[in-house]
């Protein structure tokens, strides 16, 4: 997959970092002294570290380099490094690790969120939101365009492009062993956007990314007008002509 475009992503911003307030407004900690954001993009998440603890030291961890240069250009507060989460341990004893909209992403992240939780000390905390809308019309319409056109062949091992997120009740068993408390709650946002067009816009930086990738110019220019219609006819305009966005996310919280 080609790298990932902070300059697409940020398009939604107040939207994208909402969840990442939320989660961390439900993390018990006052003065960590190590906070690591992982997934950290951009660096909307980590901004948000910086604001919360002024005197703790914050890492940024991202694989794309396009996200990292633009987080370390907006953000020189804070120190940022490439890693890959599959495999990343943190240096010494972190406080926080903060992953906003990231581990949907990562290959059986169950067992690397075990593996991070068992690492930190008692009392640390693994913070984590992701995305649960793989059922939701806006991706159900992704892999039925994917069928749909003269790309069908390119796109046919792309039926989903990642798993879906496991129940509360698997999470809550499979991490429990390692954590002293867990808060585990879904929440479901409904961001008005501008028309169905905002839809495919919001998409373009993350869901949408392994449809596209594969495609010449005039493919993806069909893939998006057939993705369009089936955006148009699911989400229906409100009376002042935006659309919203159904978004379900899931969130936990673990005390080591």
């Amino acid at each position: 997959m080609a790298d990932w475009s902070s300059e697409q992503y940020l398009k939604f911003t107040d939207e994208r970092t909402r969840a990442a307030r939320d989660l961390l407004a439900q993390v018990p900690l006052s003065a960590p002294h190590l906070v690591y954001d992982l997934g950290c993009g951009p660096g909307n998440s980590t901004e948000l570290l910086i604001d919360c603890y002024p005197r703790a030291r914050i890492i940024g961890l991202d694989s794309s380099s396009d996200m990292l240069a633009k987080a370390r250009k907006t953000y020189p507060r804070a120190e940022f490094m490439d890693g890959d989460l599959a495999t990343w341990q943190p240096d010494g004893k972190a406080d926080l690790l903060f992953a906003n909209a990231v581990f949907q992403w990562v290959p059986d992240h169950v067992r690397v969120l075990q593996r991070l939780l068992r690492g930190l000390p008692k009392g640390g905390v693994l913070a984590v939101q992701m995305p649960d809308n793989l059922n939701e019309p806006s991706h159900v319409a992704m892999r039925e365009t994917a069928l749909a056109g003269s790309w069908a062949d390119k796109l046919k091992t792309l039926s989903r492009v990642r798993d879906l997120l496991p129940t509360p009740h698997s999470y809550y068993n499979e991490l429990k062993p390692e954590a002293a408390r867990i808060d585990i709650w879904h929440t479901i946002y409904n961001h008005p956007l501008d028309g169905p067009e905002g839809i495919v816009e919001w998409v373009k930086g993350t869901g949408l990314r392994p449809y596209l990738d594969p495609l010449d110019e005039a493919e993806r220019k069909g893939f998006l007008a057939l993705y369009l219609e089936r955006i148009a006819r699911a989400y229906p305009r409100a009376s002042d002509g935006k659309v919203l966005l159904r978004f379900p996310r899931l969130f936990i919280v673990c005390i080591r």
